[in-house]
């Protein structure tokens, strides 16, 4: 090179030089060149502003931030710095991660403008200051200082961090009026605020009006409806065929393979591991954990397990993968033997691995092996989380420990709505239908909005307890007030509760409004009132509509003869039985686990 030639470089060819390395991105390089500036010409050449700042960019960009803090140093000792260099030390401190020294020196600079203020404000963002950063961006306003396309990108991503959905709009509408929704960098960070916030529609009219739509924009949208439960609309959009040009990268396969397992579709699972393995990507991490995950939820149970065999630094992710296979396909001593590999020879476990060993323990039904996961979820101070909390509720609700459930729920610092419904449940469960209310209202006084399982675990409770009054106020409170729609589970619950009530008339109007056709669910609940209350003629009605529906099942044809039976009609039910056996049609027996410390 030119400048290797030349024996006596002065300052004028060195910030030449610097210059064209800062932007060529040769960053190293650059730090190592102005090192060499300052042995070879000291000061005041090595600390001229101009040079100064595109050192400290160096510095910023190849992570050398203990150099930066002697270009500072050096900044001081020359008597300061023009507000070009304090920015650039505002952005190398706040990179570092120190941001008190960041906003030291974003304090000291006279006439902040538009990059002081957006340095400051990213600094607090990147280091998980969100809430700062926003603030910021208030007095930023109140001092009258233009934000710029990166100020508002940052704005929304801080947004995205605190879930903050209405400041989220209205920087969205700020965008607009701006006319900005044709820069990449703030639609991508709508987009991303819109799928953090779970806001689909509003994410999925950003992707319709963007003009070009890349990798990173393609996949943000497809991870949006495959963590917002919507794995259809996440597939959909990958086969889409405009867009056929854009090659998955890792995460983009990862996701669709979730969105897979969430499907439960094994062949669509293995035609995306098919194009895993086209495109090179079954070697990244994240890849393979989600082949793992996939497989085991697809019950591939010896897939997931030979993949899983042959990763060779398997992480946290991808034991816990295992085990939750093996623990939701009932393989619960595989799930703790695995637990107990990991806890030997692989990475320490963590609370989702503590969640998974207790969900095998329930499987079971051994008290005694989940009491021991309790001890460990105390000894390594898991019992903040609240996943591995409402895990135990749920181990000592099914095993009929009400007490201990009661304890672990009173202890918890921070309670959703599934954990006040898994403490409802329990109630529900043991036939305390006082509790369960009870504790219904105390979490409508705690301000907790009710879920649907809420809302069947208290109409189940009025349905063992005879509440027919107290049922029909919660069922229509469900839409009135809370903004859930019943689901087929909530109007089986209701005909539950009028049916075993004897209000048979009652129960078939209800049916006969309902917004869709019953299922074998409703037909059953009521059938099973009419068995209670020998009331033959609607149940002769009840079986009727039921054949229609599934002419095939056994354990419909169980519940016929056993109403015969109740109602003396001997060979009615035995010429029912005779026909199950000629049609090979065989009801399972049902079956439970009992544990040596709660049976």
């Amino acid at each position: 090179m030119v400048f290797d030639c030349t024996p006596r470089p002065d300052a004028y060819t060195y910030g030449v030089m610097l210059r064209c390395l800062v932007q060529t991105e040769r960053h190293a390089e650059a730090v190592a060149l102005h090192q060499d500036m300052r042995r070879r010409r000291p000061c005041p050449e090595a600390q001229d502003d101009f040079v100064l700042s595109l050192a400290l960019k160096a510095c910023v960009r190849s992570a050398e931030y203990g150099y930066g803090r002697r270009l500072h140093c050096d900044a001081v000792k020359a008597g300061g710095a023009d507000g070009f260099v304090l920015n650039s030390l505002v952005d190398m401190y706040a990179k570092a991660g120190d941001l008190e020294c960041a906003r030291k020196v974003f304090e000291r600079i006279p006439g902040r403008n538009v990059v002081s203020w957006t340095s400051m404000l990213s600094g607090c963002v990147q280091n998980g200051f969100a809430a700062d950063g926003l603030l910021l961006f208030n007095k930023m306003r109140q001092d009258n200082v233009p934000p710029s396309e990166y100020t508002i990108a940052t704005v929304i991503t801080a947004c995205s961090a605190l879930i903050g959905l209405h400041q989220g709009r209205w920087m969205h509408g700020s965008v607009i009026k701006r006319g900005l929704m044709s820069n990449s960098f703030i639609s991508a960070a709508l987009l991303d605020m819109y799928v953090k916030c779970g806001e689909l529609e509003d994410a999925q009219s950003v992707f319709d009006e963007l003009s070009y739509i890349d990798l990173v924009l393609w996949t943000t949208m497809i991870v949006g409806y495959t963590q917002n439960g919507n794995p259809l609309d996440a597939l959909r959009l990958f086969l889409d065929q405009k867009f056929a040009n854009i090659v998955p990268n890792s995460v983009t396969t990862a996701t669709v393979l979730s969105a897979s397992a969430q499907l439960r579709d094994l062949s669509l699972g293995r035609c995306i591991h098919g194009i895993a393995v086209k495109l090179g990507l079954v070697e990244y991490t994240v890849v393979v954990n989600a082949l793992v995950d996939m497989y085991a939820k697809c019950q591939a149970v010896s897939e997931a397990n030979c993949i899983f065999g042959r990763i060779s630094n398997k992480d946290v992710v991808a034991w816990n993968s295992m085990l939750s296979g093996y623990a939701e396909n009932n393989m619960c001593n595989d799930a703790l033997m695995l637990f107990k590999q990991m806890s030997l020879k692989g990475p320490s476990p963590d609370a989702i691995s503590v969640v998974n060993a207790l969900s095998a323990s329930v499987c079971l039904g051994d008290l005694l092996i989940g009491k021991s996961f309790h001890g460990y979820a105390v000894k390594h101070a898991f019992l903040s989380n609240i996943y591995v909390s409402t895990a135990l509720l749920n181990l000592y609700n099914k095993c009929g420990d009400l007490p201990s459930a009661r304890r672990v729920f009173d202890e918890m610092n921070d309670r959703n709505s599934v954990t006040w419904c898994a403490m409802i449940g329990g109630y529900g469960m043991q036939g305390d239908s006082a509790g369960s209310i009870d504790l219904f209202g105390e979490m409508l006084k705690d301000g907790v909005h009710p879920n649907d399982v809420a809302f069947t675990s208290i109409l189940s409770t009025c349905s063992h307890t005879g509440m027919v009054t107290a049922a029909k106020r919660y069922f229509d409170s469900m839409a009135q007030h809370f903004n859930i729609i019943p689901s087929m589970k909530h109007y089986a619950c209701m005909v539950d509760v009028l049916a075993r009530a004897g209000n048979l008339e009652e129960a078939l109007k209800f049916i006969d409004n309902m917004p869709m056709q019953a299922d074998t669910s409703v037909w059953g609940a009521f059938l099973h009132g009419c068995e209670l209350h020998s009331r033959l003629q609607f149940g002769e009605e009840a079986i009727k509509r039921m054949m229609v529906l599934h002419p095939e099942r056994p354990d419909l044809y169980v519940l016929i003869s056993n109403l015969y039976t109740s109602n003396g009609m001997w060979d009615k039910s035995l010429a029912i039985r005779r026909w199950m056996h000629e049609k090979g049609l065989v009801k399972l027996p049902g079956c439970s686990s009992v544990g040596r410390e709660n049976g």
